[in-house]
């Protein structure tokens, strides 16, 4: 029998968006079906809205638009009839914020997205501190933030991006080994993140 652990797993498929694709991105429910579909799998709309609270008309529409740019596309191995199935193109998406200097309406959309992150690492934060009293001693120690701050040029910053980029990486493709049944395993969402220190500290 082959050893499953030696079987390689397949590199993340990756987009770096494009000018076109960022404009389409921004919108919130948009960001929501595509993780969605990332973290859940394949789904058809009516799970989606179901999903997201929302109606399936907006949801069908909206993942329209995302196919139109290539970051979702039609599951053809579950589709049948009028039941359309959509999965995310890719599982990760990249970009850096100089990408779209020459182009404001891009410009303002991914200003759009990364405050959307922003808004998605409070927002989880703040679902964390009212349940985690519900939690046992290893998970409350294991979740929480902590910050470090240094003094670095930006060539080197990136270097340290990329180096924790791939650690959670490697980490990511070891936690698909873990066993679904572990009762002590939990889906996790580490958020990366690096701003400039404020003035006054």
């Amino acid at each position: 029998m082959a050893n499953d652990e030696a079987t390689p797993r397949p590199a993340p498929r990756e987009v770096r968006i494009d000018k076109r694709q960022v404009r389409v991105l921004a919108h919130p429910l948009r960001m929501r079906l595509v993780g969605a579909l990332r973290v859940k799998g394949p789904a058809t709309a009516t799970t989606l809205a179901e999903l997201l609270g929302t109606n399936t008309g907006a949801t069908s529409y909206h993942l329209r638009q995302l196919a139109e740019v290539g970051l979702v596309v039609e599951d053809s191995e579950r589709g049948g009839g009028r039941q359309r199935w959509w999965q995310a193109a890719h599982d990760v998406t990249s970009w850096d914020p100089s990408d779209f200097d020459d182009d404001p309406d891009a410009r303002a959309a991914i200003e759009w997205i990364q405050g959307d992150q922003v808004r998605l690492l409070v927002d989880t934060a703040d679902r964390w501190f009212a349940t985690q009293h519900e939690w046992s001693p290893a998970w409350r120690d294991g979740f929480g933030m902590s910050d470090i701050v240094m003094t670095i040029p930006p060539a080197r910053l990136e270097e340290l991006k990329t180096e924790m980029w791939q650690l959670l990486e490697r980490y990511h493709r070891d936690a698909e080994a873990v066993d679904p049944a572990d009762p002590e395993a939990q889906p996790v969402q580490v958020f990366l993140a690096a701003y400039p220190l404020r003035e006054g500290l």
